[in-house]
């Protein structure tokens, strides 16, 4: 082990918490080439590399890191396309700290090397210099397969299929491809642009993509079938909102965290009235949930113009699933929180317009199923938050819109489908799904690594029959 692998880890510039607070530009700046080079230097090369196998789609981490360490950044986005085709997307929004970077043997005793701000360097040299050609495709196939949605998991599936010489076809509800990609995550987390370069580099490969189209209603499963594909892959995501039940919850100014987020980041309502999309705005807003949608929806309200955001969750600070890097740029930019407390009703004036949420104090139990400690009342502990605007972030489900026209379609709990985790498989002939809609809500990542089991089975499938 060398001197130069015991330096600390390069730390990524950011924009100032203040600064950033009131805009939509990326708060990561991103590295240099130097820093690049001195982090990637950091990688020991290990004969065993744990953080491949914390990689869901199995990128050879070191191999890129090698590249990048010895200049070769070419060879680097060269090496990372062989297993994942959104680099700059999972370098930014992936959960390295308990993945790839989680089992980094430097982190047992230090700081473990920053994959991810490696391979987002990687992308983005790449997309500014366009200086490696596409990865080669084989020979084409005249198989015909469909994908349903075009985020993480359908472009994966897109991507490895078309490779592989099939004819792909990405059917998206939505007016631009990149699924949660481009509805769900800020422009200060992950800028469109990135999306439309990576999807761009898919289309250049070959894929089509059809937008507005709504399979379920625009169109069926067995539809496509009857219009010459071979096979589909439904990857649409759990998009259906959730909301707690409470009383008060019609009141004006209360609003699930899908639609928030879609008006302001598919949408672009932050530049309201620039573009003809209208989002409530509020002086004091509460984000009910701690995972990171509500740390999304809090930053995103205070770079509106609120005056105080607070975030309110019913368990303490160390079981928020939100990434500690979304919490600690929450932190820095000013948001409130107000942890162990839980909303019981919603407070509104005689016109029906939200006032505050009253709440009540938590304690933690025993853990529950999930291996967290279970809340629990505090008894007389009422208080109330005075609030404008609540928006719900507790998670969301499976839209059942697509299943509905599919009665075929075996599901599972709370109508999720039912897919084979190592293949994607279901039991309908021919179809496979995987991600959200299988899984529920997840990260990027592991919605790729379940496109890319299924573009496995599903070239098998093309390949050799069911």
């Amino acid at each position: 082990m060398g001197a130069a692998n015991q330096k600390s880890r390069q730390a990524m510039p950011e924009q100032d918490p203040h600064v950033r607070a009131r805009n939509f530009e990326e708060v990561p700046l991103g590295y240099t080439p130097e820093m690049a080079i001195a982090e990637a230097s950091r990688c020991l090369q290990c004969k065993n590399p744990l953080c491949v196998q914390g990689c869901p789609v199995g990128v050879a981490i070191p191999e890129f890191i090698k590249h990048i360490a010895d200049g070769k950044f070419d060879l680097a986005i060269g090496k990372i396309w062989e297993r994942n085709s959104l680099p700059a997307v999972c370098g930014r929004v992936c959960p390295q700290e308990v993945q790839c970077e989680g089992n980094c043997i430097l982190g047992r005793k230090g700081e473990a090397v920053a994959i991810g701000n490696l391979e987002r360097f990687a992308a983005d040299w790449e997309r500014a210099n366009h200086a490696c050609e596409l990865p080669s495709r084989e020979k084409a196939t005249g198989k015909k397969v469909a994908v349903v949605g075009s985020g993480p998991s359908g472009l994966t599936v897109a991507g490895d299929l078309i490779l592989k010489g099939h004819e792909v076809t990405i059917f998206e509800a939505f007016h631009k491809p990149g699924g949660v990609l481009v509805y769900g995550i800020p422009e200060f987390r992950l800028p469109k642009e990135i999306v439309a370069s990576e999807v761009s580099c898919l289309q250049a490969q070959g894929a089509r993509i059809e937008c507005d189209v709504v399979v379920g209603r625009t169109e069926t499963v067995d539809e496509l079938f009857e219009q010459g594909f071979d096979a589909v892959y439904l990857g649409v995501g759990a998009g259906l909102p959730r909301f707690m039940n409470i009383p008060g919850e019609n009141m004006i100014g209360v609003l699930s965290a899908n639609e928030y987020l879609t008006r302001a980041n598919l949408m672009k309502a932050y530049l309201f009235p620039q573009v003809d999309t209208p989002i409530p705005h509020g002086r004091n807003v509460v984000v009910l949930g701690a995972g990171n949608v509500a740390m999304d929806s809090a930053r995103t309200a205070m770079r509106l113009g609120a005056e105080k955001v607070s975030i309110v969750y019913r368990r303490s600070r160390a079981e928020m699933p939100a990434r500690s890097a979304e919490i600690h740029h929450a932190e820095e930019e000013g948001l409130h929180f107000e942890l162990l407390s839980n909303p019981v009703r919603y407070l509104g004036d005689e016109k029906g317009r939200l006032t505050g949420i009253e709440c009540v104090r938590m304690e933690l139990g025993e853990p529950d199923a999930s291996g967290r400690r279970r809340p629990v009342v505090v008894p007389g502990s009422e208080f109330v938050i005075e609030c404008d605007l609540a928006i719900v972030a507790i998670g969301s489900g499976a839209n059942p819109l697509l299943t509905r026209s599919t009665p075929d379609l075996p599901l599972g709990k709370s109508g999720y489908i039912m897919a084979n985790p190592e293949t994607g498989k279901t039991g309908k002939k021919a179809v496979w799904a995987g991600g959200d809609i299988v899984t529920g809500a997840a990260t990027v990542i592991l919605a790729m690594g379940a496109g890319r089991k299924a573009a496995d089975s599903i070239h098998e499938y093309l390949t050799w029959g069911w």
